[in-house]
Parts: structure tokens; C-alpha cells; sequence
């Protein structure tokens, strides 16, 4: 029996089957030893010498990230108020009803806004939304053309200030 095939004993021990104590190979030994050289060296760099983190690459992520486009300028038209009318039947009478008086969403005919009743108020609070109490960020979804449309629509319902 040689050196490489000694039985370790532990039959006895456990379920009859047998164990050899055989050396690992010396490749595998080398790529073990290589990559916690490289880990170890990748740490020093990544933490000591390029001075990065993971905090610092988030908050580059966020200042490169592009910011929802506040909504267009639009005067409260006929046109505006038409096209409007016809976004807010597509998109907003689920939550808000068809006649806006609310159901989920808040009435948007009385003189409560909880966010400002201006046109321009109406409008920002459609491009940003309010997620904390389930509205969607409408902005990147209609676009500023849209969003200031649906403002003239909802302003123009009497709601608005």
C-alpha cells in the first residue's frame, strides 16, 4: 500500500465506508493560493489605493441619473383642456373617478389640495406623483406636453385655485 492510498479509519465511525487521505493536487493548491493573492490584492486597490466604495459609485449613479422633466408651460386652452380630458379618461379615472370626485384618489373638484390647487402645483404633482400614498410618477410616462394638459383639464374642473 503506498503513501497515496492510506486509509483514514473512519469506517467504524460513521457508515462503513472508507476514506483516503490523499494530498490535493498541486494545480489546484496553486489556483487556490492565486486567488486569495488576487482578493487580497483587489481589497488594497479598491479600498487604499483607487479609494472607491460602494457608497461613493451609488451616489455617482444617482447625480448621473436622469432627473423626471418637469411639465410644459401650458395655458389653460379649450385645445389643452380638450386633450386633456381625453388623457385623464385614459389614465387617471381609475383612481380619481370619471367625473373627478375621487374614489382611491382625492377629489379633485373641491377646494382642498392637500399639494397646491395652481396650475403649475397640479402639474408638478402629475410629473412626480405621490408615491407614499399610491400615485404614479406620471412625468416619464406621458411626457411634459401630456402632463400639462391633464393639469389644464383637472385646473379647469374648478377644483384649481
Amino acid at each position: 500500500m503506498s503513501e497515496r492510498d492510506k486509509v483514514l479509519g473512519h469506517a467504524d465511525e460513521a457508515d462503513g465506508i472508507e476514506e483516503y487521505d490523499n494530498p490535493l493536487p498541486t494545480w489546484w493548491l496553486g489556483l487556490f493560493a492565486g486567488t486569495v493573492a488576487f482578493g487580497i490584492g483587489y481589497a488594497v486597490d479598491y479600498h487604499f489605493v483607487s479609494k472607491r466604495s460602494q457608497a461613493g459609485e451609488y451616489a455617482a449613479e444617482l447625480a448621473a441619473a436622469p432627473k423626471a422633466p418637469e411639465a410644459t408651460a401650458v395655458a389653460a386652452t379649450p385645445d389643452a383642456i380638450a386633450a386633456g380630458k381625453e388623457i385623464y379618461t385614459a389614465n387617471c379615472v381609475a383612481c380619481h373617478g370619471p367625473d373627478l370626485h375621487g374614489g382611491v384618489g382625492p377629489d379633485l373638484t373641491d377646494a382642498t389640495w392637500i399639494h397646491g390647487g395652481k396650475l403649475d402645483e397640479i402639474a408638478h404633482i402629475i410629473t412626480v406623483g405621490v408615491p407614499e400614498k399610491g400615485m404614479l410618477t406620471w412625468g416619464p410616462i406621458l411626457g411634459p406636453q401630456k402632463v400639462g394638459q391633464v393639469a389644464a383639464y383637472v385646473h379647469s374642473a374648478g377644483g384649481g385655485q
